[in-house]
């Protein structure tokens, strides 16, 4: 999950701190979880996915 997320932050055109902000997390850990170092939770899956306008599926990809 770790890459793929990066990847989709990258595409969209946000930053960490972007992405944090409009999925209602701290950038920190968004940051863990590009790293791998912090599994995600189902309720952080769902509001990355939202933030990114992308089915949760696709950051288990």
């Amino acid at each position: 999950m770790a890459g793929n997320l990066r990847s989709l932050r990258r595409a969209a055109g946000l930053s960490q701190e972007e992405l944090a902000f409009r999925s209602g997390m701290k950038r920190g850990c968004l940051s863990d979880l590009e790293r791998g170092t912090r599994n995600p939770t189902v309720r952080c899956l769902g509001r990355l996915a939202n933030a990114l306008k992308v089915p949760p599926g696709r950051l288990l990809e």
